[in-house]
């Protein structure tokens, strides 16, 4: 796809600190304006966006987390979506225009099967589960947030990965019309994300197609992203149209503009500082804005099930 702004990106340094918009929304809230820091003409543009379908799925007991769910208010008014705003609230004030239907994912390269799937076939690949993951962002906030969706192996198997299969990268969709983040200098788009073979087929690993029940609202993902629920937020890719199967590591998006403080990885680890902050707390967003901080676990607290994935491997070195 073309580039829409060859311009250089912003550096990672010119984004605005945590301390600096976590004190805004907490003035905002502070003085009534609105529970998730949503201005009264903020949120009536916002409520142009129609509400989503029903998406019905049996819960995953054995890939779920039993901890409060984050509210769906908050799920859905604060979230990092760059292609909208670098403001948290910007996906839901600003993605209503966007395209979901008709909808496409294409998947190629080293792939003996490589097909075009419409949405319909997507949501009919794979039986439809509800499955309660962390969601931990590299900014040291996090949620625990109810997804539907089935494990992204399905998706590969279907396309039968060939011997030379080592690396899976997931591009987003750009709609200029739609998305005015795309005018900033912040990344080079579309926006990408890469996993290894090994990490992209775990069945934690997740096509995401809603939460709280529902269709994935726009502002999310919609209508199909990725969950890797033990790496920080920024690998989980939004409204996904190519998945490309290579041999050789591709450049993510993250990795590109900023690699000393993005790395391919970005596996949860408490004992790996951001350059700029620590990762070793975070706080969990949901009812009072000035919840308690809590330690971070090692790989979100998914070890148990994805730490032999990662054997002999530094991760201070490999973060």
């Amino acid at each position: 796809m073309a580039n829409l702004n060859p311009s250089p990106p912003i550096l990672p340094s010119a984004i605005t600190p945590e301390p600096v918009w976590r004190s805004r929304r907490q003035l905002l809230a502070a003085a009534g304006l609105a529970a998730t820091g949503l201005g009264w003409s903020g949120a009536s543009r916002a409520q142009s966006q129609p509400d989503k379908p029903a998406l019905a799925g049996k819960r995953n007991a054995a890939l779920s987390v039993s901890e409060d769910l984050t509210p769906e208010r908050d799920i859905t008014t604060y979230n990092n979506f760059y292609e909208f705003g670098l403001d948290k609230e910007d996906p839901f004030l600003f993605s209503g225009p966007m395209k979901t239907e008709p909808w496409t994912i294409e998947v190629e390269g080293e792939v003996a099967r490589p097909k075009v799937f419409g949405l319909d076939e997507l949501l009919k690949l794979a039986p439809m589960e509800e499955r309660i993951y962390r969601l931990r962002c590299v900014e040291a906030w996090s949620m625990v947030i109810p997804w539907m969706g089935y494990s992204l192996s399905a998706l590969l198997r279907k396309v039968e990965p060939t011997g030379n299969a080592k690396y899976v990268e997931f591009v987003t969709d750009m709609q200029p019309e739609a998305m005015p983040g795309l005018r900033s200098r912040i990344l080079r788009w579309p926006y990408r994300e890469s996993l290894r073979m090994d990490e992209a087929m775990h069945p934690l690993t997740m096509l995401v197609y809603g939460l709280y029940g529902k269709q994935l609202p726009n502002q999310n993902g919609a209508p199909v992203r990725l969950a890797v629920p033990w790496k920080y937020g920024f690998k989980s890719a939004k409204s996904i149209v190519r998945i490309r199967v290579v041999e050789h590591l591709p450049m993510s998006s993250w990795m590109e503009v900023a690699p000393h403080e993005y790395g391919f990885y970005a596996n949860v680890n408490p004992d790996v500082p951001h350059p700029r902050w620590s990762q070793a707390m975070e706080r969990r967003i949901g009812g009072s804005v000035f919840a308690p901080r809590v330690r971070t676990q090692l790989f979100n607290g998914y070890a148990d099930q994805v730490a032999s994935l990662y054997a002999g491997l530094d991760l201070r070195q490999n973060y």
